[in-house]
């Protein structure tokens, strides 16, 4: 009996050995197939509590005259991993020509609790300043956001307020430069001007000083407030100039058209800091490249949504600048612009 008994024991423990071994195996690959899927996981889990950022454009025209621009402004959101409809919604708001629009544009905005206003202009830059003081702000095109009051300086904003401005050093002394090459016999040049902004007299001395050397008068012709601008047009007329600058400010954005107009009637080559003022018949634009600000905003708006603290980011000034001429402005006024100068334009509006 002995023998039975030893190989019932040699049995027994085959069988609790191959079973063990099955066992360690199972837990193996169930090991393995949690370590090979659990990246998988992770990234379902996260992509299901990925939050959606709800981001606001305040405009200052309508959606046909900006279409291409809000494009790059959207095409560098998805460079940056942000698509409309997955993990954005972009809420937009255009004043059109409703100046007054503004305050309540930016106020909706606030109340969709965005997680940041993207602005365009100094006057949506304004009112989404007098709206909010926490909603981070990105703005673009402003030409004074010291003076404005929208930060207390470029490399430290101090609020909740930062992003890009379209001026830098030197530019109004381009604006007449290139004014000169395209009008040579020009002598007289008026300049539309806000005399109560701080960085219109800055721009107005860059002018005067770079007018010296190319022996030009400037004719300043003040817009005081919002009802002057029939008298700064008035004024400019006095003087006979050959050309006129439209600096940079709210109210001659406002009053693009009729700028446009009175160039036109008045036979007036005309250089802008503004490029509606050439789509809209304006002779020249001279600035910060549109598409590129558009696409730097969507970089500030990566940063804060990622945490960044606006009021650490410096404000950029534009590196990229475009020259566009309106030929067929230059044509209906009588001008004709030297070749040399044609050649150096980045668009011509044929």
């Amino acid at each position: 009996m002995v023998k039975p008994i030893s190989d019932l024991r040699l049995l027994i423990s085959g069988l609790c050995a191959l079973l063990f071994a099955r066992c360690f195996l199972g837990a193996f690959v169930f090991a393995l197939c949690s370590l090979l899927f659990a990246p998988c996981s992770s990234a379902q889990a996260q992509q299901q509590t990925k939050k959606f950022f709800r981001i606001g454009l305040l405009l200052p025209v309508s959606p046909s005259a900006v279409s291409d621009r809000i494009e790059t402004f959207r095409r560098g959101l998805r460079e940056l991993g942000y698509v409309e409809g997955k993990n954005i919604v972009i809420e937009y708001r255009y004043r059109e020509e409703k100046i007054d629009r503004l305050p309540t544009l930016a106020a909706e905005l606030v109340r969709e609790k965005v997680e940041v206003i993207v602005t365009v202009g100094t006057d949506p830059t304004q009112a989404a300043r007098r709206a909010t003081a926490t909603i981070p702000v990105v703005m673009t095109f402003v030409a004074d956001p010291i003076g404005s009051g929208f930060v207390a300086g470029l490399a430290r904003p101090g609020g909740n307020i930062t992003g890009l401005t379209n001026l830098a050093p030197d530019l109004s002394g381009k604006w007449l430069e290139l004014l000169k090459e395209m009008v040579p016999k020009a002598l007289r040049v008026g300049v539309l001007i806000d005399p109560a902004t701080p960085a219109q007299r800055v721009l107005l001395k860059e002018i005067e000083g770079t007018a010296k050397a190319l022996t030009v008068e400037v004719q300043p012709a003040e817009i005081r407030d919002p009802n002057s601008i029939e008298s700064a047009l008035a004024t400019l007329k006095k003087g006979r100039p050959n050309a006129f600058i439209v600096l940079p400010q709210p109210r001659t954005t406002a009053y693009q058209k009729r700028i446009v107009e009175f160039a036109a009637m008045q036979r007036l080559p005309t250089m802008s800091h503004w490029q509606e003022y050439v789509n809209a018949g304006g002779l020249a634009f001279y600035g910060a490249s549109t598409q590129d600000m558009y696409r730097r905003a969507a970089t500030y708006v990566d940063k804060i949504l990622k945490g960044a603290n606006p009021a650490d980011l410096p404000v950029e000034q534009p590196t990229k600048f475009e020259f566009i001429i309106n030929l067929k402005t230059a044509e209906r006024i009588g001008l004709r612009i030297p070749p040399n100068v044609l050649a150096r334009a980045d668009r011509v509006i044929r």
